[in-house]
């Protein structure tokens, strides 16, 4: 609960953001995958470990509580012959190939495909998706496509994208990157995670300390506007998967939240703190504090 509009958003800060303990369980979850994993593809073999990453939000630190799965990128070298003999046309059979090892090594109960990574369910809710991938020369990673294609990614270069725009707009990017989630999520979440961050990154020239505005800023920025490309140059439109009937949905949910945050905007400059806290919790769900 708050009595201000500006206190509501810094306890919502603060409550969509990932805990110390969440940080501890997310690096032993990661620990315990990739002793199986180091295990199941030793040095020497024909698939052989190189290295990992935790990317996906946790990566790009623009996770929101709660959070539910790690994502996981794991180099594992292919020897030649056998990339050019029967996975470099057919990245199913790769990932259905780590499935099966891993499956035998791991002492987790169920672990399934899921189109480009391997899942490690798990009782607690916390789930690891191993994303094994081949390096490409270039210093791009291979990554299963889900129909047998192989798909091109760069974390790292997504990563330092959005530290470069933060440095460049001055402001803590991040932040407005997980009030933007929890607006899609409390709204169908249309919008697909990466896709939303890099809409919110490419939003703004300067960034204050004035998350209100800058969430206005958003709406309206992206309003009509949803096609951003992908800044590693991997995926082109981020925007492409979206159909035409789920894009006329995701701009009436932001014409609808930037009206009414012209309202909530309107009602804490004339002090009516409950108001707009009423009309910002409509915007960011429910986890938005009340007022009191």
């Amino acid at each position: 609960m708050a009595l201000s509009t500006v206190s509501a958003f810094n306890e919502f800060g603060v409550a969509v953001n990932p805990t110390p303990s969440t940080w501890t369980k997310v690096y032993e979850r990661r620990d315990a995958v990739l002793k199986v994993v180091q295990a199941a593809f030793p040095a020497g073999g024909d698939i052989s470990y190189k290295s990992h990453k935790i990317i996906g939000s946790l990566g790009r630190k623009t996770a929101c509580r709660p959070v539910d799965d790690i994502d996981l990128l794991v180099h594992l070298h292919i020897d030649s012959d056998l990339w050019v003999q029967k996975y470099r046309d057919d990245s199913s059979e790769f990932l259905h190939r780590v499935r099966r090892v891993l499956n035998e090594y791991s002492p987790v109960r169920k672990v399934g495909a899921r189109g480009q990574a391997v899942r490690f369910f798990y009782a607690d809710g916390l789930s690891v998706d191993v994303a094994p991938v081949e390096k490409y020369t270039s210093g791009d990673y291979g990554i299963p496509g889900g129909s047998g294609n192989w798909l091109t990614t760069n974390p790292a270069k997504h990563e330092a994208y959005l530290a470069e725009r933060s440095n460049a707009v001055g402001g803590d990017l991040k932040k407005i990157i997980r009030f933007a989630k929890k607006w899609n999520k409390a709204h169908s979440s249309r919008l697909a995670s990466f896709h939303l961050e890099m809409m919110v990154a490419r939003t703004y020239t300067a960034l204050g300390g004035d998350s209100r505005t800058a969430l206005r800023v958003f709406f309206d920025y992206n309003l009509y506007n949803l096609s951003v490309q992908d800044p590693a140059g991997c995926s082109g439109d981020l925007s492409s998967y979206l159909t035409q009937s789920n894009r006329d949905a995701a701009n009436e949910s932001l014409k609808a939240a930037r009206d009414r945050a012209d309202l909530a905007l309107a009602a804490e400059r004339r002090g009516d703190h409950r108001e707009a806290i009423r009309l910002w919790r409509i915007i960011l769900g429910n986890d938005f504090p009340t007022y009191g």
